[in-house]
């Protein structure tokens, strides 16, 4: 006699279609959305479903919770246990997280002929923040905060950061979030043309609802052709600037800096920089 116990495991992305949009909801609340290898996968094949999927029209992206995505899961750290390969030199693999991970989610949502709509609650940090910049229109509650503190740990913007925020905010504004990685509250992300419209927090998904839902009502093909003549005039090299973040990213892995910032991370102290 045997006795089997059946293990549900719940998916880490739902998606949920009705009158011609798509919800797209990150669904890791008790990690605070926090992106994961099998997030970024279920991500990738729901963006996919949603081009193949006439029937849909406009996608909504939104998380499940108080916060919108947490950036990477690095509960672990960056070792093997948080899925960092260790390359040859000893250092984490975070060309490979980027490249493998990161741009094909970002890549897809930013060439998909489909009207984009993020609903952003509470923080969206790293690859969060990417995630919400690569949608179309990005509508946020009034205690929303952008967080691209790479620098704090020694890195640079990734998972097209660099790219959005250049395009979204000009280059003196980029310059300054990504050098002094300082959090960017709603009113200041709005001003600074990082979010679209800020609404009350409990507001958050219903008017990102209510948007996707206008869009998906529009002309479909029109609007697709919009989305594709506008990433020709301001992110024309968005497949060339993964890239780049991806290699620069994976030489920084191998600095002095970058240990310390992991260090201080760990141990949650300032990092003492030696610019090595």
């Amino acid at each position: 006699m045997t006795n089997d116990t059946q293990v549900t495991i719940e998916p880490q992305v739902t998606i949920d279609v009705e009158d011609g949009v798509a919800e797209l909801r990150l669904n890791r609340p008790d990690a605070r959305n926090a992106w994961t290898s099998t997030l970024a996968a279920q991500l990738r094949d729901a963006v996919d479903r949603c081009d193949r999927d006439p029937e849909i029209r406009a996608v909504l992206l939104i998380g499940e919770g108080k916060v919108f995505c947490a950036g990477q899961d690095l509960s672990s750290g960056f070792g093997a246990q948080a899925g960092f390969r260790e390359r040859p030199d000893g250092t984490p693999d975070l060309r490979g997280i980027l490249v493998e991970h990161y741009a094909p989610v970002i890549r897809a949502i930013r060439t998909s002929r489909k009207p984009y709509v993020a609903g952003v609650q509470g923080a969206a940090v790293g690859i969060g923040a990417s995630l919400a910049w690569a949608c179309d229109q990005v509508v946020v509650g009034r205690s929303a905060v952008f967080v691209v503190g790479f620098a704090k740990v020694g890195l640079i913007l990734d998972g097209g950061a660099s790219a959005f925020l250049a395009a979204r905010a000009g280059l003196g504004r980029a310059t300054r979030a990504a050098m002094l990685a300082e959090p960017i509250g709603s009113e200041q992300a709005l001003d600074w043309g990082l979010a679209d419209e800020v609404v009350d927090d409990g507001d958050v998904e219903a008017a990102a609802a209510a948007l996707a839902e206008r869009l998906a009502g529009g002309p479909t093909l029109a609007l697709g052709r919009i989305k594709q003549q506008l990433n020709a005039a301001l992110l024309p090299a968005l497949d060339a600037q993964l890239a780049l973040e991806a290699d620069l990213q994976q030489e920084l892995a191998a600095t002095a800096d970058f240990r310390e910032g992991v260090a201080a991370f760990g141990e949650r102290r300032d990092p003492a920089f030696s610019g090595r």
